[in-house]
């Protein structure tokens, strides 16, 4: 007696071939919009910053970080505490620059200050607890730290501009996708800019587009 094989048929393999496809096709789109949201938070920050600097600088006649009268332009300021402010450059109230290094996580530092002040007046989110580094510091949408200083204390030699924003620990995916959304689509040229992660020194060499590893992580850094 002949026994009765059993197994799938071609048309059961082909739907089931095309089940999986389609699964797959639906975890690589919502993969892409992830990604896509994580851009566009990255480049909400370097948007709203400049707002932040100019709205507090029209409404209280200085910059923040650098306000000598914050106590009286909002409850809770306080201004930066460094000494000797012309040796540290960290902390000189009053003189009209952001003083500090954009990576600063001390209250002897302006550019540190900058977020209370602006938080304080309402521009923006966040503690306003200066003494506690760990929830004071603003991170990005990858967890990595951002930070604002002037043009003088940039990590990066050849932008242009008043004031710099640095948001660090960016995947050089992301990084060419925000030099194309905010800029000239150039991470070596530009008003944004990409050099290496955590970069603390001034003055470094932007990093081209062709030499930037997809999974790699970068600062990135805008000037305004």
């Amino acid at each position: 007696m002949k026994s009765k094989q059993s197994g799938f048929t071609l048309i059961e393999i082909a739907i089931v071939l095309v089940i999986i496809g389609l699964l797959l096709g639906g975890v690589l789109k919502g993969q892409e919009l992830i990604n896509s949201a994580k851009v566009k938070n990255l480049a909400t920050d370097f948007k709203n910053i400049p707002v932040y600097v100019y709205g507090y600088q029209d409404k209280f006649k200085a910059l923040p970080g650098d306000d000598a009268n914050v106590a009286m332009h909002v409850t809770g300021g306080i201004a930066c505490t460094g000494a000797p402010a012309i040796t540290t450059g960290q902390c000189n109230v009053g003189n009209g620059i952001i003083d500090g290094n954009w990576q600063d996580a001390t209250a002897a530092s302006e550019a540190y200050m900058f977020w209370q002040h602006v938080r304080l007046a309402g521009f923006a989110a966040g503690s306003t607890d200066q003494t506690v580094p760990a929830t004071y510091r603003p991170t990005n949408a990858v967890g990595g730290f951002i930070g604002i200083s002037n043009i003088a204390q940039t990590p990066i030699a050849t932008l242009r501009g008043a004031y710099i924003v640095c948001s660090d620990a960016i995947a050089g995916k992301f990084a060419k996708q925000l030099d194309i959304t905010l800029d000239d689509g150039n991470t070596a040229t530009g008003s944004l800019q990409v050099i290496t992660a955590g970069s603390t020194a001034t003055g470094g060499a932007a990093i081209a587009n062709s030499l930037i590893n997809d999974d790699a992580t970068y600062l990135v850094c805008m000037g305004f």
